[in-house]
């Protein structure tokens, strides 16, 4: 074994940037950052039949259920090579024995039949702890497989609220197009009025009237994608063909949850894709014990009874029974190598699991920080846009008074008007990527999630100093 040995460790917080321990005012956060039903804190009963909807029913969440079953039977599979074993065999054979052969006289050259029954038992005494480590891996893997079914969760839950959350944005615009076309309408008659008047050149009425088709046509469009939002929610929640039938609440209804903004050491603690990768690197130092364990002897305690006879008449006899009981040694002498290869696999499969490791941290920090900023920007610019919003309407109320007055043109009145459906736009838009960042922002830290049976070793100090001997 020696000159084996593994290369990758894990990082540490303080190496991603992490607070080592939460300031006083944040420790009651940090136990708890983001509740395991965040989403029913946005106060839509609709949107929370959706989420367990999903949660309940969801083909990926039955996929990660059924590979924990596999994982969990392995593991069974593994423990039970650590008990005894016992087994039973019976034969019976009608045979012709050559005439020339090791068979004397009587037999030679003649058939003869032979009858066999024996139990069979065995025991591995697992002295060096290959069986042992055998177990934990599997119980490892197991682990990693149900933190993985616990990320599809928090994934699909962030998701069905974001759909939803989308579906409201775009009811939202529809109602803003709705707008678009009955102010353009109003706009026509007036400028109808101010041409009858003779206030108007035909040029003014055919600029109003090509407005109002243009605006129908962003309606269509806007409908096509709350269609197409509508859908994607149906899919997410098991019900494709039940689409067109959804309709979320208004943005202004949904409440925003609270949660925490600091990046924390208990972060690594809190996220199911960092829980599963840190019980996957266990699982790969256990499998290098075991792959170490192969270099020792395997002693079996063995024992067999039974009956053995030749001729069927002579099986029940008394003088048929057999039987027998002893130590087993097995010991790898020469093998080619193959022990000291299966341990450098092992030990890249360790390498391999502690830089997933890693790269689930640095990714799990990046997106809590993404998401943070984001969540910062857009609360930043909701009270401007609303400002920008009001002056526009204000400016647009001035140029159609200006117009009616006949004091102003009708292109201050179509720039007026672009300018506040453009307004409304951007307030619709930055409310509802309020309301998506936040629910981002909550499977960021982990949507609630905690690991109920941490690991034994603690990856993230352990793993720096993981050398095989």
């Amino acid at each position: 074994m020696t000159g084996i040995h593994t290369e990758a460790s894990a990082r540490s917080p303080q190496a991603l940037g992490l607070m080592a321990e939460p300031s006083a005012a944040d420790q009651a956060a940090a136990v708890a950052p983001v509740d395991a039903q965040w989403w029913t804190a946005l106060g839509d009963s609709r949107l929370n039949q959706l989420v367990e909807s999903a949660l309940a029913d969801g083909p990926s969440l039955k996929v990660a259920e059924a590979r924990i079953r596999k994982a969990w039977a392995m593991a069974q599979v593994s423990e039970a090579a650590d008990g005894p074993q016992v087994n039973g065999q019976a034969t019976a054979n009608r045979n012709h024995a050559p005439a020339n052969g090791l068979i004397p006289p009587p037999i030679a050259g003649n058939n003869y039949n032979t009858a066999e029954a024996r139990i069979n038992g065995s025991w591995s005494l697992d002295l060096f702890g290959k069986h042992r480590a055998a177990l934990d891996a599997a119980v490892g893997t197991a682990r990693a497989a149900q933190a993985d079914r616990d990320a599809a969760r928090v994934l699909l839950a962030s998701n069905v609220v974001q759909a939803y959350v989308q579906l409201s944005r775009w009811q939202e615009q529809e109602a803003v197009a709705e707008r678009a076309i009955a102010q353009r309408e109003h706009t026509l008659k007036l400028v109808r009025d101010r041409y009858s008047a003779g206030l108007d050149t035909t040029l003014e009425v055919r600029q109003s009237e090509s407005g109002v088709p243009e605006a129908r046509v962003q309606l269509e469009q806007v409908r096509e994608q709350k269609h197409l939002a509508q859908n994607a929610l149906a899919a997410l929640v098991g019900q494709p063909g039940n689409g067109q039938n959804l309709q979320a609440a208004p943005i202004a209804s949904l409440k925003l949850p609270q949660f925490p903004q600091q990046l924390s050491a208990s972060l690594l603690g809190r996220r199911a894709d960092i829980v599963a990768a840190r019980w996957r690197v266990e699982a790969a130092d256990r499998s290098i014990a075991e792959a170490k364990a192969e270099f020792y002897p395997d002693i079996n305690l063995t024992a067999f009874i039974g009956l053995s006879s030749i001729g069927f008449n002579n099986f029940a006899k008394g003088n048929a029974r057999e039987w027998g009981v002893g130590p087993a040694l097995s010991l790898p002498i020469f093998d080619s190598g193959l022990l000291r290869a299966n341990l450098r696999g092992k030990s890249a499969d360790y390498d391999v699991a502690v830089e997933g490791y890693n790269q689930a941290v640095i990714n799990a920090v990046h997106d809590v920080a993404d998401q943070i900023a984001s969540a910062k920007s857009a609360y930043a610019q909701l009270p401007e846009q609303r400002k920008a919003a009001d002056a526009a309407q204000s400016a647009l109320d001035i140029a159609n008074q200006r117009y009616a007055a006949g004091l102003g043109t009708y292109l201050n009145v179509l720039s007026a008007e672009t300018n506040v459906l453009t307004q409304r736009r951007q307030s619709v838009d930055i409310e509802a990527r309020i309301l998506q960042t936040n629910a981002a922002l909550a499977q960021a830290l982990g949507g609630g999630y905690s690991d109920p049976e941490p690991s034994a070793a603690a990856i993230d100090t352990a793993a720096s100093q993981k050398k095989a001997s």
